[in-house]
């Protein structure tokens, strides 16, 4: 039977106290965040988490695993991910190596069970590259599974991940069917380039991260940033919120805008309207459009 220690962790006893862990390491969670996670450990059930690029989807796995101490085994997805990269291959160059070294055998072909022998030696576990899906299956151990950006993982690679969230096991033909001991806790990422199956997403428990609230980012600035004054956090966050409402070819991210506050700082920067802010707007916007809009942005509205 797979153990799902999970479910009896300490720190996720509560919706609560799910929330007050993540923010023991700096992850600040909303409500449907802390009882996401809190279903996810107590059902047993993957969580799909969507949302746009650097709104906090992969630290929220990384901070669950960092509060619970538990290993984080990632696999980040691309296109053309396939099986020997996602599940496991077979050592080649060590396998030809034994074969070689083995000579005795191979030599003595009518010697009854030569080449069987070899086979056998071969495809042992000595020779198996473990790669984060059969990582995550054969750890004893709780642990976190964070695949980065399915949505960018192929659909036949997808169908591979369905099977093992199915039943948390995988036939490996030379060793049989492995089942794990333990249930990982498995956090999905995706940006939405395109529709996942209905299948995967029948399986999992659905969360949407979106661009924080006003109130919440200015918590967030806050708690990231030391020495951050309050009025100069407050024009940052209505700024930041009035370029999102823009039709930029990419909205700033949470992480962006940490990276921009946090370059004010450095320059000395206390308020919006110092002449030096449209030099720095390159952190914030990544295209040169979106960067001219953003100072158009910054002339034309009141920052005080």
């Amino acid at each position: 039977m797979i153990r799902n220690d999970w479910r009896d962790h300490e720190r996720l006893q509560g919706i609560e106290v799910v929330a007050d862990s993540l923010r023991t390491v700096g992850y600040l969670p909303s409500r449907q965040i802390a009882t996401t996670v809190y279903l996810a450990a107590r059902l047993a059930k993957p969580i799909l988490v969507e949302g746009p690029a650097g709104t906090g989807k992969t630290e929220l796995a990384k901070a669950v695993a960092s509060f619970a101490q538990a290993e984080l085994i990632r696999l980040q997805c691309y296109e053309g991910l396939d099986e020997s990269k996602a599940l496991y291959e077979w050592n080649y160059r060590k396998q030809l190596l034994r074969i070689q070294a083995d000579g005795a055998a191979v030599e003595g072909l009518e010697q009854k069970g030569g080449w069987s022998k070899v086979g056998q030696d071969i495809f042992d576990e000595e020779f198996l590259l473990e790669r984060p899906l059969l990582h995550a299956i054969r750890s004893r151990e709780s642990s976190v599974l964070l695949v980065d950006e399915v949505d960018r993982m192929e659909v036949e690679t997808e169908a591979l991940l369905l099977e093992i969230l199915s039943d948390f096991q995988v036939s490996v033909p030379e060793l049989g069917t492995i089942v794990a001991e333990s249930l990982p806790l498995v956090f999905l990422t995706s940006n939405g380039t395109r529709d996942l199956s209905e299948a995967l997403k029948r399986r999992c428990l659905f969360l949407y991260i979106d661009y924080p609230t006003q109130e919440r980012e200015l918590e967030i600035l806050s708690a990231k940033v030391p020495g951050l004054n309050s009025k100069l956090a407050k024009q940052i966050v209505g700024f930041v919120a009035g370029l999102r409402s823009l039709d930029l070819k990419k909205s700033p991210s949470i992480s962006e805008s940490l990276d921009w506050t946090r370059a004010l700082l450095e320059m000395g920067i206390v308020t919006l309207e110092d002449s030096s802010v449209p030099d720095t707007l390159h952190l914030l916007l990544k295209y040169r459009t979106d960067v001219e809009a953003g100072i158009k942005e910054l002339t034309s509205s009141d920052r005080g």
